[in-house]
This record gives C-alpha cells, sequence and structure tokens, in this order.
C-alpha cells in the first residue's frame, strides 16, 4: 500500500508583492492597526474630553531615557497642546489608516507616537523590542508599502487633478 500526501502548493497560489493575497493582508494590516490607534482616541476624548492629563505627566516622567530632556520639557511647556493632541492625534491617526486616506501622513504621525511610547514605557529588561516596538514597525510598514493604495481612499485621490498636477502629493498619499 503507498501513500502519497498531496501537495497544497502543487496548484497555483502564489504570494507575490503585487499580487492579490499581499493587497488584502495589507488592507487588513492597515485596518486593523487604524482601529486600535482609533480606538485608543477616541476613548480618551469620550472619557476626558481634550483634557488629557495624563499624556503631560506621562513626558514629565520620561527623565533618563535617550531622549535626554526634550520629553521632560514638552511636558512641562506644551502640556496644553499635549492634553488636546494625544486623543484628537490617535483618533485621526486611526480614521486615516481605517479608510485609507493620507495614510503615509498618518503613519508618520504614528511613528513619532509609537517611538516616545517606546522609549517612555520600556524598561528594556527583557530587550529592545516589545509591544511598542512592534506598532513602531506597524507604521513603518504603512509607510513603506504604501498601505493606502491598497483598498483605500488613497487610491482614488492619487487619481485627481489635484495630485496630478502636483505629483509631491502622492508622498502623503499611500
Amino acid at each position: 500500500m503507498s501513500y502519497q500526501a498531496a501537495n497544497p502548493l502543487a496548484d497555483e497560489f502564489e504570494f507575490e508583492l503585487g499580487g492579490a493575497w499581499t493587497a488584502y493582508w495589507l488592507a487588513f494590516l492597515r485596518v486593523v492597526t487604524g482601529w486600535w490607534f482609533f480606538h485608543a482616541g477616541v476613548t480618551k476624548l469620550i472619557e476626558d474630553g481634550l483634557a488629557y492629563t495624563y499624556g503631560p505627566t506621562y513626558l514629565k516622567q520620561m527623565t533618563g531615557t535617550a531622549l535626554g530632556p526634550i520629553p521632560v520639557l514638552m511636558g512641562e511647556h506644551l502640556g496644553w497642546l499635549i492634553q488636546a493632541m494625544v486623543p484628537l492625534g490617535e483618533t485621526f491617526i486611526g480614521l486615516g489608516l481605517m479608510v485609507g486616506a493620507l495614510v503615509r501622513l498618518a503613519s508618520v504621525f504614528g511613528v513619532f507616537f509609537m517611538a516616545l511610547f517606546w522609549i517612555g514605557n520600556a524598561g528594556f529588561g527583557h530587550g529592545l523590542v516589545n509591544s511598542d516596538f512592534m506598532g513602531l514597525l506597524l507604521f513603518m510598514t504603512m509607510i513603506v508599502l504604501a498601505t493606502g493604495r491598497y483598498y483605500g481612499l488613497d487610491a482614488l485621490i492619487e487619481k485627481t487633478k489635484l495630485v496630478k498636477r502636483h505629483p509631491k502629493l502622492r508622498y502623503l498619499l499611500g
């Protein structure tokens, strides 16, 4: 009696970078990452409005980090701005990613947020890689692979006359 296992790879099933499965996955990754930030921002808005006092407090406690005195100075002198910008920033970053509009721009701000979270939260007792670093990598992925072009509004926005007249706008899209 002979046994031959079926080879699931024998049929055509490819994961090319330009293939359909890649587009589905990048769109899914973008939407999930967007929901993560959108939920965090909306929750803060519901609970604290534009007076998210933990933001400046968090920055003031970032003494002894690789950023030196910068976060502490931001917490002390820009607290009024940070209170509003953290919940609004997270909400708009998340919304942009979920609908796929201005994804690269939103992701640049996401990288900024995640870099501060990573440096501020990490004791680095388990190494450099933690959940904040993984979030930073997700946002970098959105920038590098222009995920807004996959089932997002950026694909439509790039076809407008405005973007065709000013092609450098594509650096904010995608």
